[in-house]
């Protein structure tokens, strides 16, 4: 009877043990989304958790749209150290994304060799946003005001920063962010 108590208390405990190893999901990015132009549903907290991540709300015909340049530069330069790059295309302002996502998905490969993940075409001003820009918002991040707003995201899925379309994704304070992160 001993050895069977004993047995189940350690039992207990390694289970104890081993559910608190695990990687808890952030609330911010416990969220299910389709990869652009695809049917392929993925959770942000599955392939994403552990990694510093920058979420853009992007646009193929807006003034700031070079700055998906700037975007793929950073995620080629720290995606190895643990960067990942997130796009979520919006039409929200000024009819800027008004193409199909497959147009979107071949505007953004072709003219700028985009190869950070993308995700579908999303509403992101506040009424109307997708979760995760509630999410951002609740936060403490404002909803977007126009094209190429830049989330900040810690290791533990936790909001840092956010930054408006003025600023480039590789400007100092950006990239002295993403580098005290990594």
């Amino acid at each position: 009877m001993k050895s069977s108590l004993l047995l189940l208390g350690l039992a207990a405990m390694s289970a104890t043990a081993t559910a608190g190893d695990a990687k808890t999901c952030s609330s911010l990015l416990d969220l299910d989304v389709r990869r652009l132009a695809g049917d392929e549903v993925v959770n942000l907290c599955d392939l994403y958790q552990g990694q510093v991540i920058l979420v853009v709300n992007t646009a193929s015909k807006c003034g700031f749209t070079p700055q998906y340049e700037g975007l793929e530069r950073l995620y080629g330069k720290y995606r190895e150290r643990g960067l990942v790059v997130l796009g979520f295309p919006s039409n929200d302002f000024a009819n800027q994304e008004p193409a199909s996502e497959q147009e979107i998905q071949s505007f953004c490969r072709l003219t700028y060799s985009v190869e950070f993940p993308m995700f579908e075409k999303v509403g992101v001003k506040k009424g109307k946003a997708a979760p995760l820009f509630d999410r951002l918002a609740a936060a403490g991040a404002p909803y977007p005001k126009w094209n190429f707003y830049k989330y900040l995201i810690d290791r533990n899925g936790n909001l840092v920063d956010y930054y408006t379309s003025i600023t480039t994704p590789e400007s100092g304070k950006v990239v002295k962010a993403i580098e005290k992160l990594l």
